[in-house]
């Protein structure tokens, strides 16, 4: 499958009907980035999910701050008080995987939420 078509696939997803947001908490996650034609480079992922939608993800040193509205998320890309990248994207979910786009970059972004910490 090309990056094109991939992406035209991921962007069909977003009709996908509505999904209720998890619960508040903290969860073990998996990020999946992918660029271009490359295969998607995943790794594990601390997620912070608070009320109003709003979502932290944390790679390393790397924290990811995700604002979700009905049908579009605003991402703002941080290291320590550094900000790094800023857009708004289409989301779709695939279960309890979030997709969404950078269009302008060419990056596909899946964040699987795994089980939520007590």
């Amino acid at each position: 499958m090309t990056f094109r078509s991939a992406l035209v696939t991921l962007c069909a997803g977003f009709a996908v009907g509505a999904h209720a947001a998890p619960v508040p908490g903290r969860y073990d996650a998996q990020l999946c980035v992918a660029t271009s034609e490359a295969t998607p480079n995943c790794g594990p992922a601390q997620v912070d999910w608070r009320s109003g939608q709003r979502v932290q993800v944390q790679v390393s040193d790397i924290v990811y701050r995700l604002k979700l509205r009905s049908s579009q998320l605003d991402v703002v890309l941080m290291q320590g008080s550094m900000q790094l990248d800023e857009f708004s994207a289409d989301y779709a979910w695939q279960g309890d995987t979030l997709q969404f786009a950078d269009r302008d970059k060419g990056a596909r972004y899946e964040l699987q939420l795994g089980a939520r910490k007590r």
